[in-house]
């Protein structure tokens, strides 16, 4: 897998699974109260949560990315063109702070 996805899994991964426990936690706080489809409700969605950021996002998209290799970066031809264009890594010349200044001529300088 490429160094970047690593990187990016493992830097998210405190962040998304302190998000999923405080989401499950407050729902399964809908299981403390007296109606019952509420309890239902609390219960079901504080286990999607879990099962969403254990198994789905720490197992499968990892593994998925690596089954899928390029395909992982396909882009529309159109997005594709954008991001040619705003290429924030194109070379480009360095820009000093004289070339960015107008040159004096003879009747400005003074």
């Amino acid at each position: 897998m490429l160094p970047a996805v690593l990187e990016g899994l493992q830097r998210s991964a405190p962040l998304i699974t302190s998000a999923a426990v405080i989401l499950a936690v407050s729902f399964s706080l809908y299981a403390t109260g007296s109606v019952m489809y509420l309890q239902m409700i609390g219960i079901g969605v504080a286990i999607a949560i879990l099962v969403d950021a254990t198994i789905i996002r720490a197992v499968l998209v990892p593994a998925f990315m690596r089954l899928a290799g390029r395909a992982n970066w396909w882009a529309p031809a159109p997005l594709r063109r954008l991001h040619r264009r705003l290429d924030p890594h194109a070379a480009r010349p360095p820009t000093t702070v004289e070339s960015a200044r107008p040159a004096r001529t003879s009747a400005t300088a003074g």
